[in-house]
């Protein structure tokens, strides 16, 4: 098990979840104060989605040629890059060039995504779910970390508010680009599979159980980022909560997104990693449950503290799975086409959001998740006996 490249990961995604959270909750803010039109407040953190699923293809090949370690790095310098082009777009109230900045740091976002991967290659194939379970932990702390920047920042440089901020992100960036240099190299684990020769791209993504890892992440990201996006806009716009009372909502589900990776791991050893999915789906469906019964905080808390749980395990579960599909020498193919659906379809989801919630209300949006948590359940039952499976249970014992 290489410790040292764990601790560089979960640091990474601490850092990482710090940014991310900071221009989910300024973005808005920031694309109201500076846009002509107020109809296009949120258009930056569109585009900042849109630039995660335009990028996540490229990322992985990209690392693919040249490296994770090279390739992190990369994008942690992006990200700095990012942030100080935001700041000039404070400075100058440019709402063109905070665009572009939220753009250029979603594509650091995309790497960002990549973590993961890196953490399950650090490790021997039996505690990969711990070690992907792991890396997700540092995202607890940028639950913190994110809020307390975001709010206090905007006081540092009187004269451009919010410019503080981004200048902390860029000293954060340039010391996490630091850090991945020092990430070593993946550690070959595929003893347990087979030797053969490096299949074609679809031959590894007709497998069953590839099919239904893809359809955890993208279902737990797909649905996660429906119901996160909109509740902003149910609570405040439609229910007059205040923006204290939404912020305390959204932290409650950040923490409920990643205090679970503490138990992931483990639990996946234990039960397996079927079993967890499937609580991950209940979780999901309990949220929906829960937010048609009412509007008041508590319904509104509950239902995203339940969403958090329910897409970790999703997501954890979903990672995991994938990793027994493909081999050492096939994973960068197999990881592009997995990240591209998952984040095409949060994309997708965050956009769709807005258009649901104004049209359709609340109670329809929770009502959406229903048939298709229906389904993977369904997909879940027919691969429980999948060989691949089978296999990695006698890896993990030994």
């Amino acid at each position: 098990m290489q410790v040292r490249n764990l601790i560089i990961l979960v640091a990474g995604q601490l850092i990482s979840a710090t940014g991310s959270i900071v221009m989910v909750t300024l973005g808005g803010i920031i694309g109201s104060a500076l846009a002509t039109n107020k109809a296009f407040a949120t258009l930056p953190l569109s585009m900042m989605v849109v630039a995660i699923a335009a990028t996540t293809i490229p990322a992985t090949m990209l690392m693919r040629r040249i490296g994770r370690r090279k390739g992190f790095a990369m994008s942690s310098a992006c990200a700095a890059i990012a942030v100080l082009v935001a700041a000039a777009a404070l400075k100058y109230s440019s709402f063109v060039l905070f665009a572009v900045s939220t753009m250029m740091f979603g594509v650091n976002m995309a790497f960002t995504q990549q973590y993961r991967y890196a953490a399950a290659e650090s490790v021997s194939p039996r505690h990969v779910p711990r070690a992907v379970s792991f890396v997700l932990l540092g995202s607890i702390g940028g639950a913190f970390v994110g809020p307390a920047l975001a709010t206090n920042g905007q006081h540092w440089i009187a004269s451009v508010p919010y410019a503080g901020t981004m200048f902390a992100l860029f000293a954060l960036f340039i010391l996490q680009s630091i850090l991945f240099l020092m990430l070593g190299a993946a550690k070959e684990h595929d003893e347990h599979h087979p030797l053969q020769p490096e299949r074609p791209l679809g031959e590894i993504v007709k497998q069953p159980l590839f099919i239904v890892a893809v359809l955890g992440g993208t279902v737990g990201y797909g649905l996660m980022t429906l119901i996160m996006t909109a509740t902003p806009l149910s609570m405040h716009i439609n229910d007059g909560y205040s923006i204290e009372q939404v912020s305390a909502v959204i932290q409650a589900h950040v923490l409920g997104m990643y205090v679970p990776s503490l138990a992931a791991g483990f639990l996946i050893e234990r039960v397996g990693v079927t079993r967890l999915m499937f609580v991950g789906a209940f979780g999901l469906l309990a949220a929906s449950i829960i937010g048609l019964q009412g509007h008041s905080v508590m319904h509104y808390w509950w239902a995203l503290v339940l969403l958090g749980v329910g897409w970790n395990f999703l997501y954890v579960g979903g990672t995991t799975l994938l990793t027994y599909t493909y081999t050492m020498a096939e994973r960068f193919r197999a990881q592009a086409v997995n990240e591209f659906l998952v984040f095409g379809t949060s994309a997708t989801a965050s956009l769709l959001a807005g258009t649901v919630m104004y049209f359709f209300g609340w109670s329809t949006l929770m009502l959406v998740p229903m048939p298709i948590l229906v389904a993977i359940c369904v997909a879940l039952v027919l691969v429980r006996k999948d060989p691949l499976l089978g296999r990695e249970a006698i890896a993990n014992r030994g």
